[in-house]
């Protein structure tokens, strides 16, 4: 038998997230440019200004059904037509709503870039909104929304959201609306939502992919570029206040043998010098499964499949006024409800008290830096992260410097941001379960008043 010589490892290339090229076309939309050698599929991101907060009263949802709607026929095709015409460009195109704004998200062969960005152009250049297809469209949210109301996890970041905001802040309530207020939305609201909000005047484009042979310029100014509108003034981002004082709510699920966990406050955004300690030690209390709650939660007494801790932006802005959900995760046994949130806080406790290991520290800046050349290989990653940095109103350099932080961000930095993030008195605590079986035992750690809701 003949054996092949074994592979012998190559030596290591230096990386660094991608930096953008930037510029704008004459309408006043903005351009990131990234050329990626090899990406023969180009990924296109656009940014427009148009939050949820600024959904008219009554109406939350309206900017998920224009999201939804864009690609849904234009003044040139029907909504069949546009489909089809995607298709035989070998492109996809999606688009949805969240609190900074409205994305839209074109994937598609080099080759046929330049007639997917016209489509792309066309979609938001002048939509068609057909009553039709809106009506068809907020009757397939109207049919989402019981499924949802029926997921465990939707119910308890409904819950959480509930509790931590007032009512009078957009954060609040469900981020795609409710039966209520999405029964309301027609056509016109729909092109009221459009024609107040989205211009290329206050939206960006981001371009990611393999630009060699492809004169960029010309096929945007081609499509991109004859989307005309007015100016607009800036809107204001709203003050994020929340009320994170430590309590239990309970949403009750008679006969659940299964208990959702989330566990949650308000913390620091991405303009917060302590992001990539907070970050580092997020990761260490639990963001993979050899982090300190699996470690005792699954590993050593087998209550769960896995719980999770993460922080995610909710609104970011360069004034520093932005916030992030900073949350723990999961679900158990019904029975063990108790004794897993006994020991979960205990975790947190022990962290206050001796802080993370050095050891915990390496494993965790070689996972969050060292697979980063992996999570960047394809253009749509690259375009998402940098999109993400222009709703959050970061530098385009963020990202980079942000890898080589989280590498310079010491034990004992990583320990305070994660305890301060996490304080055991300071977390409000959503269950979604049984409330005749997991009442009781939870009142009985004394980790905050209990209250019992309904669905």
């Amino acid at each position: 038998m003949t054996f092949h010589p074994r592979p012998e490892a190559g030596s290591a290339k230096p990386w660094a997230f991608p930096a953008p090229e930037r510029g704008s076309l004459a309408n006043g939309l903005t351009v990131l440019r990234c050329h990626r050698p090899g990406q023969q599929v180009v990924a296109v991101e656009i940014i427009l200004a148009a939050p949820l907060d600024a959904e008219p009263e009554g109406l939350d949802g309206v900017a998920t059904i224009m999201a939804r709607a864009l690609s849904e026929g234009t003044d040139k095709h029907s909504a069949e037509e546009f489909a089809a015409e995607l298709e035989r460009c070998g492109a996809t195109l999606d688009a949805h709503a969240d609190h900074p704004g409205v994305r839209v998200s074109l994937e598609v062969p080099v080759s046929r870039l330049h007639k997917a960005v016209g489509l792309l152009a066309e979609a938001l250049r002048a939509p068609a909104f057909a009553d039709s297809e809106v009506d068809r469209l907020v009757r397939n949210r109207l049919d989402e929304i019981p499924h949802e109301l029926a997921n465990p996890s939707r119910m308890a970041a409904k819950q959480l959201s509930k509790e931590l905001f007032p009512a009078s802040l957009r954060m609040s309530r469900p981020r795609q609306g409710t039966e209520e207020t999405v029964a309301r939305i027609d056509a016109a609201a729909v092109r009221a939502f459009y024609e107040a909000h989205v211009r290329p005047s206050t939206a960006t484009a981001v371009v990611v992919g393999d630009l060699s042979g492809t004169d960029l310029d010309e096929v945007l100014a081609d499509t991109l570029g004859i989307w005309t509108g007015g100016t607009a003034e800036v809107r204001p981002v709203p003050a994020i206040t929340a009320d994170d004082t430590g309590r239990v709510v309970i949403v009750d699920r008679p006969g659940a043998v299964q208990t959702q966990l989330l566990i949650g406050r308000i913390g620091a955004d991405r303009h917060d010098r302590v992001w990539p300690a907070q970050v580092l030690g997020t990761y260490c209390l639990g963001g993979t499964l050899t982090s300190r709650l699996d470690k005792v939660l699954r590993e050593e007494k087998g209550y769960t499949y896995g719980v999770r801790s993460f922080g995610q932006v909710l609104r970011s802005t360069a004034a520093g006024t932005g916030a992030a959900m900073l949350a723990i995760s999961g679900s158990v046994d019904t029975p063990n409800t108790g004794p897993a949130l006994e020991d979960l806080w205990k975790v947190l406790r022990t962290l206050a008290e001796g802080g993370l290991t050095d050891s915990e520290r390496d494993v965790a800046v070689q996972n969050l830096v060292g697979v980063a050349p992996l999570k960047f290989e394809t253009a749509a990653a690259v375009a998402g992260t940098l999109a993400d940095q222009v709703e959050q109103e970061l530098p385009d350099g963020f990202q980079a410097d942000l890898y080589a932080r989280l590498a310079g961000t010491g034990t004992v930095e990583a320990t305070s941001a994660v305890v301060n993030a996490f304080p055991v008195d300071r977390l409000v605590t959503v269950l979604v379960g049984d409330a005749s079986q997991i009442e009781e035992p939870v009142r009985a750690l004394g980790i905050g008043d209990v209250t019992v809701v309904a669905p």
